[in-house]
């Protein structure tokens, strides 16, 4: 049973979907190891991710491992429906998503995809833990561990452990070096502007650029930016952070400050009213309103409509008007959802190769390790991290060094000194 637009897309889901496959080498090379060793024979997996044609290569590669799946949507405007076609009706998985679905509809296809009775569960976001925790406690004694892919979801559920109320363990992929290095950084830096631009035809060139939060989105957001010729301005709370972004260069400022010379706006820190009403009110005519944090509260959308002296209209695909009372406008972007998947198709495959291939091993390490781990949140072994690494590398026709036995000697040792 599964929940989908139409299933008639399916031919041109397959299509797009070998389309991605070129560009994910190591996922699929996980693929065929595991449908030759099997190792998630007789499980099961409820997954909530976003629904497109990178996650298809994952769902494939679970179900080659011997796992049944349902899957469900993380954003109600990430959804492909020609894939979720595709993978009902071409792979065998049970899929619960359509694009644009309401917030009833989205709960109610979580829930769907939990009627298979999880082993694992994959997220992204913490939805589906978090449906589980409050709502489908009966399911929990089954569920012997379970990944998280983005940093929103790895916060709920560092909060979940400091309360005591975790019931399994759950590791975050979304920590790992190469899931940071590739899907944070130049992942979500290209993806993010890509959206931005297919939404407004604009020209970041001369452009202020403001971006909220200067973790690894965020890097990866203002050096693309720069290298677009943004004048990039970056706002922090951490420190560190903040420093870290003066010594590369980048404008420092508070929201306050920034808000009354921006052009085009970014949200990505994981948390809510980043952009908040007094921040609306100072901003200059025409201003890009965008995010591409988990959730659609970085920017506070409610505020925004009533700051609004008319009803906002639709300007482009994914672009809506506010027009303010002394007639600025400001333009916010995909209903201040995740614009880099609602106005564009997400990272790019390459990008995802590496993370899914993150999750895939971690699966399957789970599937064997989960009766020795406590219910809490875990790190991805640093083994399945360095062998992606290597696994890209070699797709990637890059050669690196190994150490010597002496110098591999050297780095154990303590006795050795200058």
């Amino acid at each position: 049973m599964s929940d989908i637009a139409d299933a008639a897309l399916a031919y041109d889901g397959v299509k797009r979907i070998e389309w991605a496959d070129r560009s994910m080498p190591v996922l699929g090379q996980i693929r065929e190891r595991f449908a030759r060793d099997r190792p998630l024979a007789g499980l099961t997996v409820a997954a909530c991710m976003h629904v497109t044609t990178e996650t298809a290569g994952l769902i494939r590669t679970l179900r080659a491992g011997g796992a049944e799946v349902a899957l469900a949507a993380s954003n109600p405007l990430s959804t492909q429906d020609d894939v979720a076609a595709a993978l009902v009706h071409e792979y065998g998985a049970a899929v619960f998503a359509r694009a644009g679905i309401d917030r009833e509809g989205y709960y109610r296809h979580i829930h769907q995809a939990l009627e298979i009775g999880p082993d694992l569960v994959l997220d992204d976001g913490c939805d589906l833990v978090n449906t589980l925790h409050l709502e489908r406690r009966d399911l929990l004694g089954g569920v012997k561990g379970g990944c998280e892919q983005t940093t929103t979801g790895v916060i709920r559920l560092h909060q979940m452990v400091r309360e005591g109320v975790l019931e399994f363990p759950v590791v975050a992929v979304n920590d790992t070096d190469t899931k940071h290095m590739f899907d944070n950084r130049y992942g979500t830096g290209q993806s993010t502007l890509d959206g931005i631009i297919r939404a407004t035809n604009t020209l970041l060139a001369g452009k202020t650029v403001v971006i909220a939060g200067f973790g690894y989105c965020g890097r990866g957001l203002a050096e693309r930016a720069r290298g677009l010729g943004a004048r990039v301005v970056v706002t922090e709370i951490d420190p560190v952070k903040a420093l870290d972004a003066v010594l590369q260069g980048f404008a420092v400022q508070p929201m306050a400050e920034a808000a009354r010379h921006g052009e085009v706006f970014i949200t990505v820190t994981g948390n809510r009213d980043v952009i908040a009403a007094e921040h609306l009110a100072a901003m200059p005519d025409g201003a890009i309103l965008a995010n591409s944090g988990h959730f659609d509260v970085e920017i506070d959308v409610r505020a925004l409509d009533e700051l609004a002296a008319t009803v906002h209209r639709g300007v482009r695909p994914h672009c809506d008007e506010y027009v303010l009372a002394d007639g600025r406008r400001l333009l916010l972007l995909a209903e201040g959802r995740l614009v880099n998947l609602a106005a564009a198709e997400g990272h790019p495959a390459a990008v995802m190769d590496m993370s899914f291939a993150d999750q895939a091993l971690t699966c399957a390490w789970l599937a064997a390790s989960h009766a020795s781990l406590p219910a809490a949140v875990h790190e991805v072994p640093a083994e399945i991290d360095t062998e992606v690494a290597g696994l890209k590398l070699a797709s990637m026709n890059v050669g690196i060094d190994t150490l010597t036995r002496d110098q591999a000697d050297y780095l154990r040792s303590w006795r050795l000194g200058s």
